[in-house]
């Protein structure tokens, strides 16, 4: 269901989107940075300010709906997927928006993740990445790394941290991307182009908790370092990085490999392609699996963009046929149809 305006038409600015709520993060939170960039996009996307709705679950993360001035809503913890899927089939002309955390999404929320993705279901769904429990001070939490300190893990996780963005591509998400939260304009594209998407929209960003997990990405935010870390994916172009784009990615058959193009025996030609609209998640995988190894830099970008048709649009669409067909139905009738009996 098409329901966009034209921009101007419209004259939203990102003042427009702010609350009147003090913002109660920790001083140099990434969150921050979340916030600021999908205050700016939403007022290009020509919606209506009244059909945006955000809807969290518990963490830091999930206080983002008090602090938009949009339609929200604040649930329990891990549960917010499942709560914008009822509410985007209801409302399937409403934009619905999921703000999460890791310890939110990646544990109690797991499961509703995956059939959310599954499902195809018309939602853009941020994930805050900052591998810890920030709202309850400072536990491991499924993104963290194997051997974390923490309050829960004194002696280091013994756990098997979840990748976020191979659960998504696993899940069949239709649209799957990866931000860092110091990266402003590049995080700035990466929600727009959810925005824009069809489909469940699945954005992981990687943020600093400063109290709790301060310099978990330090590797990809540090000015001096991070070009050899960071390989931003862009479709149709070849996988280069470094501080004069003078390293690239090849693939040697399932294998991906960093080479140097000023070795004299690689050129641009030898590189991997990325091609986000492949039918095949295969190079998405690789792409995403890209992290397991300390010697690979970090992709960030979009990973894999497909089109399919969502869930909510073939609900609506049996409505109208049905309602085309036989009319409007009964509700009473079909509570008392089939299967029921009466208890003396």
């Amino acid at each position: 269901m098409n329901n966009k305006i034209d921009v101007e038409e419209l004259n939203l600015t990102p003042k427009d989107f702010q609350s009147d709520q003090d913002v109660r993060w920790c001083p140099g939170c990434g969150d921050y940075s979340v916030l600021a960039q999908v205050q700016r996009v939403f007022p290009t996307l020509g919606i209506k300010k009244e059909n945006f709705v955000w809807v969290a679950g518990i963490g830091c993360s999930s206080r983002f709906p008090y602090y938009m001035s949009t339609y929200g809503l604040h649930g329990i913890h891990g549960r917010a997927p499942a709560i914008a899927t009822g509410l985007k089939v209801a409302r399937p002309d409403l934009s619905v928006w999921v703000a999460t955390g890791d310890g939110d999404l990646m544990s109690i929320g797991g499961n509703h993740f995956i059939h959310a993705c599954r499902k195809n279901i018309d939602l853009k769904i941020i994930l805050f990445n900052n591998r810890i429990y920030g709202l309850t001070k400072g536990q491991y939490s499924p993104t963290s790394e194997k051997g974390k300190v923490t309050k829960s893990t004194p002696f280091g996780s013994v756990d098997y941290p979840f990748n976020p963005t191979s659960l998504a591509l696993g899940s069949e998400a239709s649209f799957v991307a990866r931000t860092i939260d110091k990266e402003s304009k590049h995080m700035k594209e990466m929600i727009s182009r959810a925005a824009q998407h069809k489909g469940t929209a699945f954005l992981e960003v990687y943020q600093n908790c400063l109290i709790f997990n301060d310099g978990a990405y330090s590797d990809l935010t540090n000015k001096e370092i991070k070009s050899d870390h960071v390989v931003a994916v862009e479709h149709g172009e070849p996988l280069m990085f470094g501080k004069n784009f003078d390293k690239g990615i090849k693939l040697d058959g399932f294998k991906t490999v960093v080479v140097d193009l000023n070795d004299g025996k690689h050129t641009v030609e030898d590189l991997w392609v990325h091609d986000e609209t492949d039918e095949s998640p295969i190079r998405a995988f690789m792409l995403s699996h890209m992290t397991d190894d300390p010697s690979m830099p970090t992709p960030i970008g979009v990973f894999r963009q497909i089109f399919k048709p969502t869930y909510d649009e073939g609900v609506q669409a049996q409505i109208d046929h049905i309602i085309e067909k036989d009319g409007e139905g009964d509700l009473e009738d079909l509570l008392f149809s089939g299967n029921t009996w009466v208890v003396d």
